[in-house]
C-alpha cells in the first residue's frame, strides 16, 4: 500500500482509513482462531475440560455472528467512527479480561470480545467504503480482505508461537497496545460518517439477532448433543422461522435495516454468497487443521515445562 498516495491517487487520509480498518479486521480474524493451538495448555492451567474450553472459540464466534448486523445498524445511526472506536475499546478491554480470567470466566470474556468484534468488523467496512470513491473502492476492499484472510491463517500460528515463547495469556495481552494506539489514531485520523438518516429498525434487529442465534447455536451444539436432539432441532426451527420473519418484516418496514431490493442485484447477491462460503470453509478448515495436528498427529507447540508448571 502506498501510504503517500502519490502514485495511485490515494490521499493520506484514505491511507489512514485503510490502514486502521485493516488492522482492526486483522485483530478480529486473528482472535477468532488464536486460541486453537493454545487449548491444551489453557486446559491444564485452568483445570478445565477440553470440551468446556471449546467454548472459548464458540463464545467468540457466536457473539460475533449474532451481533454483526446490530453493530452495523448502530454505527449507521449514531456515528460509524464513534461506534468503531467504542467497539475496539470493548474488544481491547475484553482481551485484558481474557488474559486475567480465572477459570471458566474466560468464556464470558471471550463472548464480550466477540461483541466488540461484531462492532469493529462491519463498521470498518462502512468507514472504508465512505472514505473511498467508487472507482477506488475495489482496490481498497481487496487489500482489506487480504489482510483479513491473513489474520485467519496466522491465528493458530501466532497462538502456538506465543504459547511456546511466552505463556498463554500473552495471546490476549498483545491486543492491548495495538488496540489503544488504534483507538487514538481513529479519533485523530478518521472522519465521522453516518448511514441513511432513518429510524433504527429495532424489530428487524431483534428478529435477525434471534434468527442468527438459533442457527449458530444449533451448529455449535450439534455434535455435542446430537443433530436430531430436541435442543438442536428446536434451535434450527426457531432460527429458520425468525429468518423468514426478518424477510417479511423488511419487505414492509418503512425504514428497513436491510432493504430486500438489494438482492435483486446479481453482483450483490452472488458476492455475498461467495463471501459466505469462502469464510465458512476457511475458518472451519483452519480450525480443524490445528486440532488434527495436535490431537491426531500429536504435535505439541508447548514445551513440557509449560504443561507441568500449569498442572502443579
Amino acid at each position: 500500500m502506498d501510504m503517500t498516495g502519490s502514485q495511485r491517487g490515494t490521499t493520506a487520509a484514505q491511507a489512514w482509513v485503510l490502514g486502521l480498518t485493516s488492522v482492526s479486521s486483522l485483530m478480529v480474524a486473528l482472535d477468532a482462531l488464536v486460541v486453537t493451538t493454545a487449548l491444551p495448555v489453557i486446559r491444564v492451567h485452568l483445570h478445565a475440560s477440553l470440551a468446556g474450553l471449546e467454548w472459548t472459540v464458540n463464545a467468540y464466534v457466536l457473539s460475533l455472528a449474532v451481533l454483526l448486523m446490530t453493530g452495523a445498524a448502530l454505527g449507521d445511526r449514531f456515528g460509524r467512527r464513534r461506534l468503531f472506536a467504542a467497539g475496539m475499546g470493548l474488544f481491547t478491554a475484553a482481551s485484558a479480561a481474557c488474559a486475567l480470567a480465572p477459570g471458566i470466566w474466560l468464556i464470558a470474556a471471550r463472548a464480550v470480545q466477540g461483541a466488540g468484534a461484531a462492532v469493529m468488523l462491519p463498521l470498518g467496512l462502512a468507514l472504508l467504503s465512505a472514505g473511498f470513491p467508487p472507482e477506488q473502492r475495489p482496490r481498497a476492499l481487496g487489500i482489506f480482505g487480504a489482510v483479513t484472510g491473513l489474520g485467519v491463517v496466522l491465528g493458530p500460528l501466532v497462538g502456538g508461537a506465543v504459547v511456546q515463547g511466552l505463556t498463554w495469556p500473552w495471546i490476549f495481552w498483545i491486543n492491548i497496545p495495538v488496540g489503544l494506539v488504534a483507538i487514538a489514531l481513529t479519533h485523530v485520523r478518521i472522519g465521522e460518517s453516518f448511514g441513511p438518516d432513518s429510524a433504527l429498525d429495532l424489530p428487524g434487529l431483534l428478529l435477525v439477532t434471534g434468527g442468527v442465534f438459533g442457527v449458530v447455536w444449533a451448529l455449535v451444539r450439534g455434535n455435542a448433543v446430537g443433530w436430531g436432539s430436541a435442543e438442536v432441532v428446536t434451535a434450527l426451527a426457531a432460527g429458520a422461522a425468525l429468518g423468514a420473519a426478518v424477510i417479511a418484516w423488511e419487505l414492509r418496514a418503512r425504514s428497513p435495516m436491510l432493504p430486500m431490493r438489494l438482492f435483486r442485484s446479481r453482483p450483490f447477491a452472488s458476492g455475498n454468497a461467495a463471501i459466505f462460503f469462502l469464510w465458512g470453509s476457511a475458518l472451519g478448515a483452519v480450525f480443524f487443521l490445528a486440532q488434527f495436528l495436535q490431537i491426531a498427529l500429536r504435535y505439541r507447540q508447548a514445551p513440557l515445562r509449560e504443561l507441568t508448571a500449569g498442572g502443579s
